[in-house]
C-alpha cells in the first residue's frame, strides 16, 4: 500500500474504488535489468585499474589450477612405470628409484609454486575486485539516498516504505556481492573449464571425447540443483513473510488481540500458514538431497567408466604391432635408462598419466563451470537490483527540493491566495479532492479551515507546503506563484505541526535542531517555553539531551506534540501551518499549548485547520470546506450569524452544554486548579539499563532440549545419522579404488581388462552407494529439521500470545524484535539436531577412517599426513565461512546507516517540511563511513585467506608425496617395485587430505553453533517463562454470571517500567450493574490504567480489583475478559474484511452474518459498508488505513457489541473525530450503552454530561465523583473543567 495521506483523504470514495479493484491487483511493470557494463557506471579510474588487475589476477589462477591435473597425470606415470613388472635390459631397481625420486621432486617443487601462485593470485583477485566493489556501492548508496530524498510526494504515495528497507539493507547489498570477488571467480572457474578441457583433449582425446558426452548431465544436475534451490526458497520465504506479517500484525496489536480473546486464532491461524512453508521445505530437502544424489553418484560412476576405458585404450594399443615394433626400437636405439623409459612411455599414444590427467580434467572442469553459474546468477541478481537503484537515481523529480532553481525572494509577508485550484492526488486521479477552490489569506492573519474529513482542508495545508502542485490554477504567495518559488527556501519560511508529530530516533535538542541547523540554545530554549514545554523537559535526567526513542516512543502524546511545536517556532517562520495541532492533548494541556500557540501567532500567517471549533472561535477568517469547495467564510460571529455550515458544526459541538458560568470566576477557578494539577512531575518512559543476560542453559543441556523437542522425529534423525556417517566413507573407498586401477595398467591385457571391469562395476557401487546415503540423510534431516522449525515457530508464537502484558512493555520485546525472533532463532536452530550433527558423523567417519586407512598402509607416511590436517581444516574452514558469513557481516556492519536512512523515507513528509534532506543525508554519509572502511580493510584479509585456502592442498600433496616417495624407495627390500606398494601413497594422500576438506568444510556449518546455543537460550526461556498472569482458560475459577458489579479498593500501581513512578494511590471506585460511568483527568492520571486494570492487563500490587465480589485474581481470565466489549481511541482493525473484523469481536464460537449485520446496525455502519461493491467483504487495509477514522471507530463498535458484553469499555472513543463524524459515532455509544454496565473516558466532556457517575482522577486518586449537576454544584475540580471546556 502506499504511503498513508493524511486526514484529506476522501476515504469514502477512496474505499469503493479500492474494493473494486480488491480482485484486480495492479503490480508495477517489473524494471528491466541494467547491461553489463552499465552496471559499472559509477566506476572512477581507480576503481577501473583494480577490476582490471582483479580480472586478469583471477585468469591467471584460472589458468594455473588446471596444471595440477597435469601434474598428477605426469606423477601417475611415473608410478606405473616404476612399478611394471616388465623387464628393460640394464634397468636395475635403483635406476628406477633415481628416475622416480627425480620425477617426484620436479612434482613437489612444480607443486609448491602452483601453490604459490594461486595463492597470489587469488588475494589480488578477491582484494582487487572486492575493493572496486565497495567504492562503488559506497556511490551508489550515497546518490540512492540523495535521490530518494529529494523526490516529490506524488512519487512516494506509490512506492511503499517496505520497498526503501528492502532496497537500502538488500538490494545494495547484492550488487555489491555481484561486482565485488563473484566476477573474478566466474572468470576463475570458467578458464579453469576452458583450460582443464584444453589439456584434457590435448593428453587424451579420445577419453576426453567419450567422457565430454557423459559430463553435459552433471552440468544439467547442476542447473536443476540451482532452480530447485531458487524456486522453493521464493516460495517458502513469500509464505514465511506472509506468516510473518501475520505475526507483527498481531504481536503489534497484542491489546486488541488480547482484549477479545484471539490469541487462540491467532496461534492456529498462524500455524495454519507456516504449516505450508514446511511441506514446501521438506519437498526442497528431499529434491536437494535426490539432485545431490545424482551428482556425486553420477561423478563416481563417471570416474568408474573413465577408469574403464582408458585401461581398454592402453590394453588395446599394446597388442598392437606398431607398439611392440616401437619398444624394441627404443631398447636398440638408446643408452641412456632415462631415455630409454621416456622413449618407451612415448610408445603409447594413451598412458595411465594421461587417463588420470583426463579422469581429473574433464569432471574437476566440469564440476567448475556448474559452479560458476551460480556467479553469473550473482551478477544477473546484481543487475536486476542495480536496474531499480539507477531508475531511482536517474528520475528527476517534478518538484525538487534539492535544486537551486526558482525565485529566492529576499523577504516574505505572507499573503496567501489559492486561484481556482483543482486537484487530485496522483495515487487516486479518479478521485477530485478540490474543485474550483478560491481563498484570500491576508498577511498576518489567522485563517482556521473547517470542515468534515476528506473536504479538502489538509490538501491545502501540502499545497501551500508545494508537496503537490495543482492540476489547474495556481498558488501565489505575496504575488509570486509557488512553482517559480525555490522550494528550499518556501518550506524554510513555513513552520508546521500536525496532529501526529513525527519525533526522531536522537534527542530533543537534535530534534528541534532540524528546522534550524545553527539554532543557539537560547534559542531552543526559548522555543520550548514557548511551546509550554520547558517545564517538562527540564525534569527529565539529560534534559534537552534525552533521548525520545523511536517515533518519540519515550514521550507522551502531549509532550511530542509539544516538542514538534518547539520545532516549528525556532524557524520563526512568516507562515505557520497547524494541522490539527492539539488533538491529541487533554484539556489542560491544550488549553496551555493553544494560548502560547495564539500568542505566536502575532505578525504571522497563520492556517489552523481544527475539529474542536471551540479552539478557533477567535481566528481572524474561518473558512468552511465542502467538497473541495468554499462554502463560506467570515469571522466567527458573522458565520454563527448566517446559520450555514459552520453554524451546525458549531451547534453538533456545544450539544450537550448546559448552564451559563460567570467567567472571570470560572476562569480563576480554572487558573488555581491548573497549578495544582500542572504541579505533577510527567513523567518519560525510560527502560532500565539492561542487565547482562545470564546464561540460563549450558550447551549440552540446550542439546538435549532440542533433542526433547525433536523427539517425534528421532527414527528420522536415527536414519540420518547413519547415513551421514555412511557418507563420510567414500571419499575412502575412493582412494582406495584410485590407488588400486593404476596397478592394472602394468598387467597382461587378458587380467587387466578383467581387473578393470571389476573396478568400474565397484566404481558403481560407490555411486549407487553414494546416491542412497546422500538422498537418506538430506531427506531425513529435512523431514526433521522442518517440522522442528514449524514446532517452535508454533511453541514460540503461543508463548508470546499468553505473556502479560508487562511483558511486551520491556524495549527488547517490542514487536519488531519479537518478530525477528519469531523467524531467526526457529530457523537457526532448525539444523541443530540434524544437519550439524550429521556433518560431524559424517566428518568424524572420513576423518577416523582417513586416519585408519593411512596407518594401515603406512603408518610413518600416514602421520606425517595427519600432521597437515589441522592447516588443511583451518584453510577449508575459513574458505566456507567467508562465503557464508561475508553478507551478513556487511548487513551487520550498515545495519546503523540502513536504519537511519529509513526513518527518515517514512517519515518523509515531516523531513520534507521542515527542509532538512542535506542533513540527513550528511548524517547517513557520516554513518557509511566507519563500515566502509572496515570493509575495505577486510578485503585484504578476505584475499589472503581466501587464498590461502585455496592453495594449501598443493602443500599438503607437496608434503605427502616427497615424505611418502622417501620412504617407499628407501628400502627397496621392504617396498619392491613390482608388488606396487608405492600407489598406496595416492591412497593415503587422498584419503587423508579429502576427509581433512571434509572437516573443514563440516566445521564452517557447526562453528555457527554458538548461534544455534543462543537462538535456542532465546526460546527456550521464552516458552519455560511462566506469566506473571496467567490466561489460560484452565486457570481460575468460573462464576455464573458477569453483570457488571466492579469495586477498585484502595488499589496501588505501578507500570512495570516505571517502577519509581506510583500511577495510583490507594485508589477507591465502586461501579454497579448498568451504571454509566465516566473518568476525567488530565493526561497521565490514571484513567485508562484503571481500564487496563479491570481488563485485568495489569495487576495492582496493592489492594484489589473486585468483579461481581470476586478478586479478579481468582476468576478465570478468558471468562472475564469475554464479557467486556472495548472501544478506544485509535482502534486496531486487522487487514481483513470488515465482517472479519467484526467476527473478532467474540473468538470463542462462530459469529454469524446475521449477528455481523446486526451488531453493524447498532453501530451505525451498515448502509456504508452495504453501499461498498464488495459489502462486508471489502477489505479494510493494515491498521484499517482504508478507513476514515469515524469508519474505523463505528466497526470498533461493532466489534465490541458482537459479543454482547455485560460491560462496555470506552477509552476516548471520539476524541480523533470531527464533528460530524463524532456526532455520528456518539450516538452508535449512546445506543450501546443502554442496559450494560459501562465505563468511559473522555477529554470532550461534553460527551459525557448524560451518565450516572462521574469520577475525577488526579494523581492517581478519587478527588471527587457524582453526577454533572452534582460536580457542578460543588465547583471542584470538574467545575474547573467543564467551565476550561466551555470556553475554549
Amino acid at each position: 500500500m502506499s504511503f498513508k495521506q493524511s486526514k484529506f483523504d476522501e476515504k469514502e470514495i477512496e474505499l469503493k474504488s479500492v474494493a473494486k479493484s480488491k480482485d484486480e491487483p495492479k503490480k508495477p511493470p517489473d524494471v528491466p535489468p541494467v547491461g553489463v557494463l552499465e552496471i559499472f557506471r559509477f566506476c572512477d579510474g581507480f576503481d577501473k585499474l583494480l577490476i582490471f588487475i582483479g580480472l586478469v589476477s583471477a585468469i591467471g589462477a584460472g589458468v594455473a589450477f588446471p596444471f595440477m591435473f597435469f601434474m598428477f597425470g605426469t606423477m601417475t606415470q611415473y608410478f606405473t612405470n616404476y612399478i611394471s613388472p616388465f623387464p628393460i635390459p640394464g634397468l636395475t631397481d635403483e635406476m628406477k628409484v633415481d628416475i622416480l625420486w627425480k620425477g617426484i621432486m620436479e612434482f613437489v617443487w612444480k607443486l609448491c609454486a602452483l601453490g604459490g601462485g594461486l595463492w597470489v593470485s587469488h588475494y589480488f583477485f578477491v582484494t582487487s575486485l572486492n575493493y572496486a566493489a565497495e567504492r562503488q556501492v559506497l556511490r551508489m548508496r550515497q546518490l540512492f539516498f540523495a535521490a530518494v530524498l529529494k523526490q516529490d510526494i506524488a512519487w512516494y504515495d506509490t512506492n511503499t516504505t517496505t520497498d526503501f528497507a528492502s532496497t537500502m539493507s538488500e538490494d545494495l547489498n547484492k550488487i555489491q556481492e555481484g561486482l565485488g570477488e563473484k566476477i573474478g571467480m566466474f572468470f576463475r572457474f570458467f578458464v579453469t573449464f576452458l583450460v582443464a578441457f584444453g589439456i584434457s583433449f590435448y593428453q587424451n582425446w579420445l577419453l576426453s571425447a567419450v567422457l565430454c558426452a557423459v559430463v553435459p548431465l552433471l552440468i544439467i544436475l547442476g542447473g536443476v540443483f540451482g532452480m530447485i534451490i531458487t524456486s522453493f526458497s521464493k516460495n517458502e520465504l513469500s509464505v514465511y513473510s506472509k506468516a510473518g506479517e501475520m505475526a507483527e500484525e498481531v504481536l503489534s496489536s497484542i491489546r486488541t488481540v488480547i482484549a477479545f480473546g484471539g490469541e487462540e486464532i491467532e496461534v492456529e491461524r498462524y500455524s495454519t500458514e507456516i504449516k505450508v512453508a514446511q511441506r514446501s521445505g521438506m519437498i526442497k530437502g528431499f529434491l536437494v538431497s535426490l539432485t545431490m544424489g545424482l551428482m556425486f553418484g553420477l561423478m563416481y560412476g563417471i570416474y568408474g567408466f573413465g577408469f574403464w576405458f582408458g585401461v581398454k585404450q592402453v590394453m588395446d594399443q599394446r597388442e598392437t604391432p606398431e607398439f611392440g615394433e616401437c619398444a624394441i626400437n627404443c631398447i636398440l636405439n638408446n643408452t641412456s635408462d632415462a631415455d630409454i623409459q621416456t622413449c618407451l612411455t612415448e610408445c603409447f599414444d594413451f598412458n595411465p598419466g594421461t587417463v588420470a590427467t583426463v579422469l581429473f580434467g574433464i569432471l574437476q572442469g566440469g564440476m567448475q563451470i556448474g559452479q560458476s553459474s551460480m556467479f553469473v546468477e550473482a551478477f544477473n541478481t546484481a543487475r536486476a537490483a542495480a536496474g531499480k537503484i539507477f531508475k531511482v537515481i536517474n528520475r528527476q523529480s517534478l518538484i525538487d527540493s534539492s535544486s537551486f532553481e526558482g525565485i529566492h525572494p529576499d523577504t516574505i509577508k505572507g499573503n496567501i491566495k489559492f486561484n481556482n485550484v483543482f486537484f487530485n492526488y496522483p495515487s487516486r486521479p479518479d478521485v477530485k479532492i478540490l474543485n474550483g477552490l478560491s481563498i484570500d489569506i491576508p498577511c498576518g492573519k489567522s485563517v482556521a479551515f473547517v470542515g468534515s474529513s476528506g473536504c479538502g482542508k489538509s490538501t491545502c495545508i501540502q499545497l501551500i507546503q508545494r508537496f503537490y502542485d495543482p492540476e489547474s490554477g495556481s498558488i501565489n504567495i505575496d504575488g509570486i506563484d509557488i512553482k517559480t518559488l525555490n522550494v528550499k527556501w518556501l518550506r524554510e519560511n513555513i513552520g508546521i505541526v500536525g496532529q501526529e508529530p513525527v519525533l526522531f530516533d536522537c534527542t530533543i535538542r537534535e530534534n528541534i535542531k532540524y528546522a534550524k541547523l545553527d539554532a543557539t540554545d537560547e534559542e531552543i530554549l526559548k522555543a520550548c517555553k514557548e511551546a509550554n514545554a520547558l517545564d517538562f523537559i527540564s525534569k527529565l535526567p539529560n534534559k534537552l539531551d534525552t533521548m525520545v526513542g523511536e517515533g518519540g516512543a519515550q514521550l507522551s502524546g502531549g509532550q511530542k506534540q509539544r516538542i514538534a511545536i518547539a520545532r516549528a517556532l525556532i524557524r520563526n517562520p512568516k507562515i505557520l501551518l497547524l494541522d490539527e495541532a492539539t488533538s491529541a492533548l487533554d484539556n489542560a494541556s491544550e488549553k496551555s499549548v493553544q494560548t502560547a500557540l495564539d500568542n505566536v501567532q502575532d505578525g504571522r500567517t497563520t492556517i489552523i485547520v481544527a475539529h474542536r471549533l471551540s479552539t478557533i472561535r477567535h481566528a481572524d477568517l474561518i473558512v468552511s470546506f465542502e467538497n473541495g469547495q468554499v462554502k463560506e467564510q467570515g469571522t466567527h460571529a458573522e458565520l454563527m450569524k448566517n446559520e450555514g455550515l459552520y453554524h451546525s458544526l458549531v451547534m453538533r459541538q456545544m450539544t450537550g452544554q448546559i448552564e451559563d458560568f460567570e467567567k472571570e470566576n470560572s476562569e480563576k477557578s480554572f487558573s488555581k486548579q491548573l497549578s495544582i494539577m500542572s504541579s505533577e512531575e510527567e513523567q518519560v518512559i525510560f527502560s532500565p539499563e539492561k542487565p547482562k543476560a545470564v546464561k540460563k542453559y549450558g550447551n549440552i543441556k540446550i542439546l538435549k532440549k532440542l533433542f526433547k523437542m525433536n523427539r517425534p522425529e528421532t527414527g528420522y534423525l536415527i536414519f540420518g545419522f547413519l547415513c551421514s556417517a555412511a557418507f563420510g566413507l567414500t571419499n575412502i573407498a575412493f582412494a582406495v579404488l584410485f590407488g588400486d586401477v593404476f596397478s592394472i595398467f602394468v598387467k597382461e591385457p587378458e587380467p587387466a581388462r578383467k581387473e578393470a571391469t571389476l573396478i568400474a562395476l565397484e566404481y558403481g557401487a560407490l555411486a549407487l552407494y553414494t546416491f542412497l546415503c546422500m538422498l537418506g540423510q538430506g531427506s531425513a534431516f529435512s523431514v526433521a529439521g522442518e517440522r522442528l522449525t514449524q514446532r517452535l515457530r508454533v511453541l514460540m508464537y503461543k508463548a508470546m500470545l499468553r505473556q502479560e502484558i508487562g511483558w511486551y512493555d520491556l524495549e527488547e520485546n517490542n514487536s519488531g524484535s519479537l518478530c525477528s525472533r519469531l523467524s531467526s532463532n526457529a530457523q537457526s536452530v532448525q539444523s541443530a539436531t540434524g544437519v550439524k550433527i550429521g556433518q560431524i558423523c559424517q566428518s568424524i567417519s572420513a576423518l577416523v577412517c582417513g586416519l585408519g586407512l593411512s596407518l594401515y598402509y603406512n603408518w610413518k607416511v600416514g602421520l606425517v599426513s595427519n600432521a597437515f590436517v589441522p592447516i588443511l581444516v583451518v584453510g577449508m574452514l575459513y574458505q566456507m565461512l567467508l562465503f557464508t558469513k561475508h553478507s551478513s557481516v556487511q548487513k551487520k556492519a550498515l545495519e546503523s546507516s540502513s536504519k537511519f536512512a529509513i526513518e527518515a523515507i517514512k517519515n518523509i513528509r515531516t523531513v520534507a517540511g521542515l527542509g532538512c534532506e542535506n542533513m540527513f543525508q550528511d548524517l547517513y554519509n557520516k554513518e557509511l563511513i566507519k563500515p566502509h572502511k572496515k570493509t575495505l580493510k577486510q578485503s585484504h584479509v578476505r584475499g589472503i585467506i581466501y587464498g590461502f585456502a585455496n592453495s594449501t592442498f598443493c602443500f599438503a600433496y607437496a608434503v605427502c608425496f616427497s615424505y611418502g616417495g622417501h620412504v617407499y624407495t628407501e628400502d627397496l627390500a621392504e617396498y619392491p617395485p613390482e608388488e606396487g606398494r608405492i600407489m598406496e601413497i595416492w591412497k593415503i594422500g587422498i584419503g587423508v587430505l579429502s576427509g581433512a576438506m571434509m572437516i573443514g568444510m563440516s566445521m564452517s556449518f557447526v562453528m555457527d553453533f554458538n548461534q544455534v546455543f543462543e537462538a535456542a537460550e532465546i526460546i527456550f526461556t521464552l516458552l519455560e517463562r511462566n506469566p506473571k498472569i496467567d490466561s489460560s482458560r484452565s486457570a481460575g475459577l468460573l462464576i455464573p454470571e458477569i453483570n457488571g458489579n466492579i469495586y477498585l479498593e484502595n488499589a496501588e500501581f505501578s507500570y512495570p517500567t516505571r517502577q519509581e513512578v506510583q500511577v495510583m494511590k490507594r485508589l477507591t471506585m465502586s461501579i454497579k450493574n448498568g451504571e454509566k460511568i465516566a473518568l476525567v483527568g488530565q493526561s497521565g492520571c490514571g484513567k485508562s490504567t484503571i481500564i487496563q486494570l479491570i481488563q485485568r492487563l495489569y495487576d495492582v500490587e496493592n489492594g484489589n480489583v473486585m468483579i461481581e465480589n470476586y478478586d479478579i485474581r481468582q476468576l478465570n481470565l478468558p471468562a472475564v475478559r469475554s464479557k467486556l466489549g472495548l472501544v478506544s481511541q485509535e482502534p486496531v482493525l486487522f487487514n481483513r474484511s470488515i465482517a472479519a473484523n467484526i467476527m473478532y469481536g467474540d473468538n470463542a464460537r462462530s459469529v454469524t452474518m446475521e449477528e455481523v449485520v446486526t451488531a453493524a446496525r447498532a453501530a451505525n455502519i451498515h448502509s456504508f459498508v452495504a453501499a461498498l461493491p464488495n459489502g462486508y467483504e471489502t477489505n479494510v487495509g493494515g491498521k484499517g488505513a482504508q478507513l476514515s477514522g469515524g469508519q474505523k471507530q463505528r466497526v470498533a463498535i461493532a466489534r465490541a457489541l458482537v459479543r454482547n458484553p455485560g460491560i462496555l469499555l470506552l477509552d476516548e472513543a471520539t476524541s480523533a473525530l470531527d464533528t460530524e463524524s463524532e456526532k455520528i459515532v456518539q450516538d452508535a455509544l449512546d445506543a450501546a450503552q443502554n442496559g450494560r454496565t459501562s465505563i468511559t473516558i473522555a477529554h470532550r466532556l461534553t460527551t459525557i454530561v448524560g451518565v450516572d457517575t462521574i469520577y475525577v482522577i488526579d494523581k492517581g486518586q478519587v478527588v471527587e465523583f457524582g453526577s454533572h449537576s452534582e460536580l457542578l454544584q460543588k465547583k471542584g475540580v470538574y467545575y474547573s473543567l467543564w467551565n476550561a471546556s466551555a470556553t475554549h
